[in-house]
């Protein structure tokens, strides 16, 4: 999953930045309020964490300029700014929530990842399964069967992406932009790597294997390689 933060304050911005990495969020940053527009435009991000207070733009006006581009990204404020009024204008600008600072790392991831089940439309509000595969968001626990599997946190975003994409084909760049925190070099085979370590543990030791290469065309995870 990918953030944008949008946060003029360096340190509180290294403070989420490294949390939501650590959950296994790839994450992007801006300083300033027309940065974070240019780059709200050109990603397609899971979510957007917005300070009300940031340079040349602020906060409420670059949520109504993004809502007015009709994306529809889910967005959280994230300010110190705690009247009822500020809170009443964000929302009203387009914001889906408001956090005030000082805030807790763990309010915030969940709010997070609340939104972003939300958008998404995802059934179980905490676990997403596929055949005998379960993975707990919250818990952070993957199961296949009855037997846990311990996962890196890159590995767990993976898996994640790939079961929110269940039996749909996601290419490598699509990947990339999603779990990794860098741009897409089409020399690099960072992610052919890690979805062959996420195999090893996800379907090595099972008669029926779920992650599929789709040759030209990127990954599946479905139940037969077509």
């Amino acid at each position: 999953m990918r953030v944008l933060l949008v946060e003029d304050d360096e340190k509180i911005a290294r403070f989420v930045e490294k949390g939501l990495q650590a959950a296994g969020f790839a994450v992007d940053t801006a300083v300033t309020g027309p940065h974070g527009y240019e780059k709200a435009c050109e990603k397609c991000y899971d979510t957007l964490i917005i300070d009300i207070m940031l340079p040349q733009m602020d906060g409420f006006s670059l949520i109504n300029n993004i809502r007015t581009g009709k994306n529809n990204t889910p967005i959280i404020v994230l300010s110190a700014r705690d009247r009822v009024d500020d809170r009443v204008k964000g929302l009203e600008a387009g914001a889906d929530d408001y956090l005030t600072k000082p805030f807790a790392f763990s309010e915030l991831l969940a709010r997070v990842q609340a939104l972003i089940r939300r958008a998404g439309n995802v059934t179980d509000p905490v676990v997403l399964t596929y055949e005998d595969l379960s993975l707990d968001i919250v818990k952070r626990q993957v199961k296949r069967g009855k037997t846990f599997i311990d996962l890196q946190p890159l590995e767990f975003s993976l898996l994640e992406y790939l079961l929110r994409n269940r039996e749909r084909v996601v290419s490598k760049t699509m990947i990339m932009e999603h779990v990794w925190n860098y741009n897409f070099d089409p020399m690099t085979n960072v992610v052919e790597a890690r979805i062959c370590r996420l195999r090893d543990k996800i379907d090595k030791d099972y008669p029926i294997k779920l992650i599929h290469t789709v040759r030209g065309a990127g990954y599946v995870l479905r139940t037969q390689d077509a």
